[in-house]
């Protein structure tokens, strides 16, 4: 169910408009452009000395390596929690939270095309450890279809900001916000059914740590008692297990029905 980690960083620097240079075995080159290279690359003085000399620079390439099984060396090896992952979520979130997006087709004839809500999404296990899934999921307004991995379904498909000639869009049945709490609904089924023995395994490291601080300070003054209590919440807010889900973006997905 999860977003194919790869996939994704395809998607991603497409849709930013940087070249791929390579790409196979889980290891992606990127061309990165102007704006890209700002985004991701934190070289700010560069491009302030760059343009005050008034040239263009020169951004950077960036491999990343997706397959940890992978023996090449030159590049990042990136994975679902690391921090260029987690910087690239984070871009997304603070610049292109919500769009509406219209499939490219050649049409000499009138096509409909059905709107999609399409919600990725990071659900975060924060405990003792953390760990991080992304999902894409989508939902047709029309007919209630729900579909899992949708970024990578629709990587085969161009998309553009103006509906194209001969093309009309279906009004949606299903408005965005139930759509929304539709899959929103999915996710919290799908964590209700898994092992959460990682909440366990906290739950039981913030009870050890907790007898443990009680044990140092046993016999302690008032003083010594108040930074005990303020340690012990430091702890709970530590290891006490929870789960947070967050939009990373989403939008309106008008797509030609098959």
């Amino acid at each position: 169910m999860a977003i194919n980690l790869h996939s994704f960083l395809e998607n991603y620097f497409e849709a930013h408009h940087c070249d791929i240079l390579s790409n196979q075995n889980g290891v992606l080159k990127v061309q990165l452009n102007e704006k890209m290279d700002r985004a991701l690359m934190n070289r700010p003085f560069y491009w302030h000395y760059i343009k005050k000399m008034g040239r263009d620079g020169d951004p950077m390439q960036l491999t990343l390596i997706s397959n940890q099984d992978s023996l090449e060396e030159r590049g990042e090896r990136i994975h679902f929690g690391s921090p260029r992952l987690q910087q690239i979520l984070n871009h997304l979130k603070e610049n292109e939270r919500f769009t509406r997006l219209f499939q490219v087709i050649q049409a000499n004839q009138n096509t409909a095309l059905q709107p999609w809500l399409v919600v990725n999404i990071k659900i975060s296990y924060i405990g003792k450890h953390k760990k991080d899934e992304v999902f894409s999921i989508g939902l047709n307004l029309i007919n209630g279809i729900m579909k899992t991995e949708m970024m990578e379904s629709l990587s085969d498909k161009e998309f553009g900001m103006k509906i194209s000639d001969f093309c009309y869009t279906i009004t949606p049945i299903i408005k965005p916000i139930s759509g929304y709490k539709r899959i929103l609904s999915v996710l919290d089924q799908y964590i209700q059914d898994l092992d959460h023995e990682w909440a366990k395994e906290s739950l039981q490291e913030l009870e050890n740590e907790m007898n443990l601080l009680k044990h140092f300070y046993e016999g302690a003054y008032d003083e010594e008692l108040e930074q005990m209590e303020k340690e012990l919440r430091d702890l709970k807010e530590r290891y006490q297990p929870k789960i947070q889900i967050k939009v990373v973006n989403g939008g309106i997905f008008y797509i030609r029905g098959n």
